[in-house]
C-alpha cells in the first residue's frame, strides 16, 4: 500500500519556544513549553488554515486483511467503484424516479418467504401498505416484541415489495415478528410523508402492542427515519418504543461527515454523495431546510431517546453519521451500542448475509434487543 508523505518545514518561532522553555525550571523538573496549538500554527501554517482542505492522492488499498475470509474474498473479487461514474444513472423526470422505483421494488416475496423461512402478509394499516412478517421458528425469548421496520434506499428507492427484505431478514435472525412500513416516497409525496405514515402506523400498533415491546428500526434511510420517527413521537408527547435499530443510519442529509469524503470511492455501496444521494436528498426535503432534525436527525435533540443499537463498517461512508449520532446519544445519557465492523462498507452486514460480521451483527442486536425489551 502506497505511503501518503508530508513534508516538515522548520520554523525559527517554534524553535525559540522551545529552547526557551528549556530555560523554565520548576522543583528539580525540566518544564517544556510545547503549546502544542502555537507550535503547530507556526510549523505547520498551511494545516491550520480556516477552511483549508487537504489534498491526498491516489492510493492503492488491498483487500482487508482483518476481515472474515468471506468479507475479503467478495472485495478482492470485485472491481475498484468508479467514482468518476458514481454509480446509477439519476433520473431527471417524475416518470423517470417512478420507473426506478418499480425496478427497486421487484422482488418475489414467496422466493423470500422460502429462502428465510417466514411467511410474509400485505396489509394495510391506516391506508399505509405494510408486510406482517413471522418466521416460522418465534424465540420465546422474543414473545410478545414486535420489530417496526422502514426500509432503507434513499427514501426514493426499495419500495413495495422490495421494502420487507430487511424485517424479513431480522424476523428470521430473531425470531421476532415484524411489520414492515412501505410509506410513501417522492416524487410524488416528498417528506413528511415517510415520517407521517410511519407515525400512523405506530400509533395503530399501540392498540395491540406496548409501547416498550416495540423496535424501530432499519438500514441506511431506514435507520435514519426511525430516528426521526421518535424525535416526532417525543415533540408529540407519544411513548417511544423500546428500542432502535439504526443500521448506518442516514442521519445527515448534508455533506458534511468526515467520512463522506474519506470513504469515497472505498465504500463499494455508495460510492460517493453527488449523484444518487445528493439527489435524492433534495427530493425528499422538497425544498425544506436539510437541517431539520426530521430530515437529519444527528441534528435534534436525544433526551429521552430509548437504547439504541448502531451498525456500520470501517469503509461505510455513513460511518461518521453513525458515530456522530451515538456520540450524541451518549452525551445525552442514552443507552446506545455502536458497533463497527471491519472493511463493512455500507450496509454489506445485509448484502454479506452469509458472512461472520452479518451473523455477529444480528446475534448482537437479538443480545441487545432482550436486555432492553421487556
Amino acid at each position: 500500500m502506497a505511503a501518503i508523505s508530508c513534508c516538515h518545514r522548520e520554523s525559527n518561532v517554534g524553535t525559540r519556544l522551545f529552547d526557551e522553555g528549556r530555560r523554565f525550571r520548576i522543583g528539580g523538573w525540566w518544564l517544556v513549553v510545547t503549546l502544542v496549538g502555537v507550535l503547530s500554527a507556526a510549523a505547520f501554517p498551511r494545516l491550520v488554515a480556516a477552511q483549508s482542505a487537504w489534498s491526498i492522492g491516489p492510493r492503492e488499498v488491498p483487500p482487508p486483511a482483518g476481515a472474515s475470509e468471506t468479507l475479503s474474498e467478495a472485495i478482492a473479487s470485485a472491481p475498484a467503484p468508479d467514482v468518476a461514474q458514481g454509480g446509477i444513472a439519476i433520473p431527471t423526470t417524475e416518470e423517470g424516479w417512478l420507473a426506478l422505483q418499480q425496478d427497486s421494488g421487484a422482488v418475489s416475496l414467496d422466493a423470500l418467504s422460502a429462502q428465510l423461512s417466514v411467511s410474509i402478509e400485505r396489509d394495510e394499516i391506516d391506508g399505509v401498505t405494510v408486510y406482517r412478517v413471522t418466521p416460522d421458528q418465534l424465540d420465546a425469548r422474543h414473545d410478545g416484541h414486535l420489530f417496526l421496520h422502514v426500509h432503507g434506499g434513499a427514501y426514493v428507492l426499495g419500495g413495495g415489495d422490495g421494502s420487507v427484505g430487511e424485517a424479513a431478514t431480522v424476523a428470521s435472525r430473531l425470531g421476532i415478528q415484524a411489520v414492515s412500513v412501505d410509506y410513501r416516497m417522492p416524487p410524488a409525496h416528498p417528506f413528511p410523508a415517510a415520517v407521517d405514515d410511519t407515525v400512523s402506523v405506530y400509533h395503530r400498533l399501540l392498540q395491540t402492542h406496548a409501547a416498550a415491546s416495540i423496535v424501530i428500526g432499519g438500514t441506511s434511510a431506514g435507520g435514519g427515519l426511525a430516528l426521526a420517527v421518535v424525535h416526532r413521537l417525543i415533540a408529540d408527547g407519544v411513548d417511544t418504543p423500546g428500542a432502535i435499530y439504526a443500521g448506518t443510519p442516514w442521519a445527515d442529509l448534508t455533506k458534511t461527515g468526515d467520512t463522506l469524503f474519506t470513504n469515497e470511492g472505498l465504500d463499494r455501496v455508495l460510492v460517493r454523495y453527488e449523484g444518487l444521494l445528493e439527489e435524492a436528498a433534495l427530493l425528499y426535503a422538497d425544498g425544506r431546510d436539510l437541517k431539520d432534525p426530521l430530515l437529519s436527525p444527528v441534528y435534534g435533540d436525544f433526551d429521552r431517546f430509548p437504547p439504541t443499537y448502531f451498525i456500520t463498517g470501517t469503509r461505510d461512508m455513513f460511518l461518521s453519521d453513525t458515530v456522530r449520532t451515538h456520540r450524541k446519544m451518549r452525551v445525552a445519557g442514552v443507552a446506545a451500542e455502536l458497533n463497527v465492523y471491519e472493511a463493512i462498507s455500507h450496509a454489506e452486514y445485509l448484502i454479506l448475509a452469509d458472512s461472520p460480521e452479518s451473523k455477529q451483527a444480528f446475534d448482537e442486536l437479538g443480545d441487545f434487543l432482550r436486555r432492553h425489551l421487556p
